[in-house]
């Protein structure tokens, strides 16, 4: 395991962990609080991220990069499932 690979992937846990309270507000008060035009791009972003990563054999970033990924794809479809606040 590469340094860098611990460091972008203890980086990326700060993200999964501050975006949690997010995605449990959002299917809590029923409400897509963050744009689709923000949330999109993140996602899609961050799995092309995850494949690069990979590619490299960082495999821990890749992982938690899916990981947040898919948080922001959670908020990208509770966005579509529950429209503006």
């Amino acid at each position: 395991m590469v340094w860098q690979d611990i460091m972008i992937t203890a980086a990326s846990i700060v993200f999964f962990v501050a975006l949690l309270p997010q995605v449990y507000h959002g299917f809590k008060e029923k409400r897509g609080v963050v744009k689709l035009a923000t949330s999109a791009p993140t996602f899609v972003g961050l799995y092309v991220i995850a494949g690069t990563y990979a590619s490299l054999q960082l495999y821990f970033s890749a992982i938690i990069s899916v990981i947040v990924g898919t948080l922001w794809l959670l908020l990208f479809i509770q966005g579509l499932k529950y429209g503006k606040s």
